[in-house]
């Protein structure tokens, strides 16, 4: 993690901050000296992330997206983050369950990158990163929802950086590949029942059989990449997805 301060006065969103990805990035932020808001709908996990580094707590739950339509936020930085997964044959995905993955992964990036604009074009100044996935760039069978949903946020982020570049706003994805998260431990059971294997060859056999290098992503290997795109090294870096991936993309 860096100590270079250099987003002291800058105030970063962070959602789904309360772990993981989220919170190693909030980390990541505070050292740089940003003021962070963890966004989570979890109350303890966003104060006690808010309170190590310094920041606030935001307690809202992202599913709500009526709730966002009217909101204005005072973000320098935002880092679109949240994200759950459904793994499942698209002839068994409950639709309910697709329209969930759509309105937290899709809508709400989009109603929060609406609701940090205008601070952002007013202070000519703004960062906003979208945590999207290697499956924001290429399919695996049993998640129709999930590479849906990040298809389209990077289809988000290419409008928004088009949009920005002329008043000081860049922005981009990050595109891991799977990350040690418990996210990623959660699908374990749903994709060995959905491939007819034990769970202990789903790292195997699943999750790191795309990839060259054989292991997973760790949260502060992605948190470290936010803190470069938010920082004074990147403002040409905008409109692009920064995988991270172990060379699976390079297939």
């Amino acid at each position: 993690m860096t100590t270079t301060r250099t987003l002291e006065g800058r105030r970063a969103v962070v959602t789904g901050g309360g772990n993981g990805i989220g919170a190693a990035c909030a980390r990541e932020l505070a050292a740089r000296g940003a003021h962070v808001v963890v966004a989570d709908r979890d109350e303890s996990a966003a104060s006690a992330v808010a309170a190590e580094t310094g920041g606030e707590a935001w307690v809202v739950d992202l599913d709500e997206t009526a709730a966002l339509d009217d909101l204005s936020l005072e973000a320098d930085i935002l880092v679109n983050n949240a994200g759950i997964q459904v793994v499942r044959p698209i002839e068994e995905f409950d639709p309910a369950d697709f329209r969930r993955v759509q309105r937290l992964m899709v809508e709400a990036p989009f109603l929060l990158v609406r609701a940090s604009l205008p601070h952002m074009y007013a202070r000519g100044w703004g960062r906003i990163v979208n945590v999207s996935s290697v499956h924001g760039l290429v399919a695996s069978p049993f998640k129709s929802a999930y590479v849906t949903a990040k298809h389209a946020l990077e289809g988000l982020n290419k409008v928004t950086a088009l949009e920005g570049a002329a008043r000081g706003v860049t922005s981009n994805c990050i595109n891991p590949a799977y990350v040690r998260t418990a996210l990623v431990e959660k699908q374990i059971a749903d994709q060995a029942r959905a491939h007819g294997i034990a769970e202990e060859e789903v790292l195997e056999k699943v999750l790191l059989t795309e990839q060259s290098v054989k292991r997973l992503v760790e949260p502060e290997e992605v948190a470290s990449l936010v803190g470069w795109l938010t920082g004074p090294d990147a403002g040409m870096a905008t409109g692009a997805s920064y995988t991270m991936d172990g060379g699976w993309y390079a297939r």
